[in-house]
């Protein structure tokens, strides 16, 4: 009984072209023999029985013919790779080459730039086990090297004092390039919506990574796209830490006297807090509980700090004044 082409790659009968070259990426990914150095004979053969099921399924002449006649119709057509007269002209490297941008393995002729260990007896090229060949794998001094990671891509993600309070979630649409996956080393452009949860509590500076989001150049794997956080200014609150500092403006008689403050904070909830102490110059009134929450201890926020300023009257009538002398024993 025959190989079953689409069963190797997990695909129905009546895949897409997307649904097979997204069945390719997975399991050549999977099966690579440099990703199962302690299984690789299994390895081995897997990889080259995908590279071989995606070459066939791949190239509409011959998934008709394998769909109409199986392997028997397969039989009198030339391997893949060796078919000049049909423009059909992939070695299994070219395929993971198309894909990932380079490998690591080296398929066909014995050339410069390829492995005799891929030649046959003869010399002639043999891409593919099942039509008159077998893989061979470089040893790992042999292999050249895998796709390079480019450095991630950073961008700011500037977020309201009330955002880092309460959280939110934003949508960033995003452009970028990558190598076209239908042909070798053609760039293309392609647009995408994130989704970021912005989560209460965090700070200027927290990074989140959408891996492989960046632009992408031909021979390396696509870049990782970083935001990072950063704060937009607050008319009225400033940030220490887990801390929220505050400034309000009372009176001297309050200032003296005591008196009853409302604090409106970055949820719109009203925080009334009594003054009971004299206010002099410096005086800071903490408030518990009633900061930025902090990622790490759900439940718990830090402070509110409250710094007052004293306002002084301009004027004062001499009885005023002498009031004053008598109260303050000056």
């Amino acid at each position: 009984m025959g190989v079953d082409f689409y069963n190797v790659l997990k695909v129905e009968k009546n895949a897409t072209d997307d649904d097979l070259k997204k069945a390719y990426r997975k399991l050549a990914m999977k099966w690579h023999p440099d990703k199962n150095p302690s299984n690789k004979k299994e390895a081995e053969a897997n990889f080259k029985q995908i590279s071989e099921a995606y070459a066939i399924l791949s190239d509409p002449q011959r998934r008709m013919l394998y769909d109409q006649l199986g392997e028997q119709g397969l039989k009198d057509k030339p391997p893949p790779g060796n078919d000049s007269s049909s423009g059909f002209n992939r070695t299994a490297e070219d395929i993971f080459t198309e894909f990932f941008g380079s490998s690591p393995l080296n398929f066909g002729s014995s050339g410069p730039g390829r492995s005799k260990r891929f030649s046959s007896d003869g010399g002639g090229s043999v891409p593919f086990g099942g039509f008159g060949g077998d893989f061979n794998f470089r040893t790992q001094s042999e292999r050249t090297y895998m796709p390079k990671k480019p450095s991630a891509v950073e961008t700011k993600l500037l977020c309201s004092l009330e955002e880092l309070y309460s959280g939110s979630t934003r949508k960033m649409k995003i452009s970028r390039t990558v190598m076209d996956p239908n042909a070798y080393g053609r760039e293309i452009k392609e647009t995408e919506v994130l989704s970021i949860e912005v989560k209460p509590g965090w700070k200027k500076g927290t990074k989140i990574t959408f891996p492989d989001k960046g632009n992408q150049q031909l021979n390396q794997l696509p870049a990782d796209l970083v935001f990072v956080i950063d704060e937009k200014p607050h008319e009225s609150f400033k940030r220490d830490g887990n801390d929220l500092i505050v400034t309000h403006r009372i009176t001297l008689a309050e200032a003296i006297g005591g008196t009853l403050i409302n604090i409106k904070t970055l949820d719109k909830r009203i925080v009334r807090v009594q003054v009971k102490d004299i206010v002099s110059p410096g005086y800071e009134l903490i408030v518990s509980n009633e900061g930025m929450p902090i990622t790490k201890e759900p439940g718990h926020r830090g402070h509110l700090k409250i710094i007052f300023e004293v306002k002084f009257p301009k004027k004062l009538t001499s009885s005023q004044r002498a009031a004053l002398k008598r109260v303050l024993g000056g």
